[in-house]
């Protein structure tokens, strides 16, 4: 059964969610690992929860988006 437009906007929106999210996490471990080089652990390491913190959130996303698709669900207009 195809989706209902309100549930393709939705299962997009929530992929566009985690992709931000995954890119996001990307950037801060990338930061971090310059603050590390720089001598600052404590601020990498902070900076690398935040972003361990975001690809949980992203798998989560990338979960209720496939939901979304197997019909499991379903958003009313």
């Amino acid at each position: 059964m195809p989706l209902t437009k309100p549930n393709q906007q939705l299962r997009r929106n929530l992929k566009e969610a985690a992709a931000t999210l995954k890119w996001a996490g990307v950037d801060l471990f990338g930061v971090a690992k310059r603050m590390l080089a720089a001598g600052d652990e404590q601020g990498a390491n902070e900076l690398m929860k935040i972003a361990l913190s975001f690809q949980e959130t992203e798998d989560k996303l990338a979960g209720y988006a496939g939901e979304v698709k197997a019909g499991w669900v379903v958003r009313q207009t």
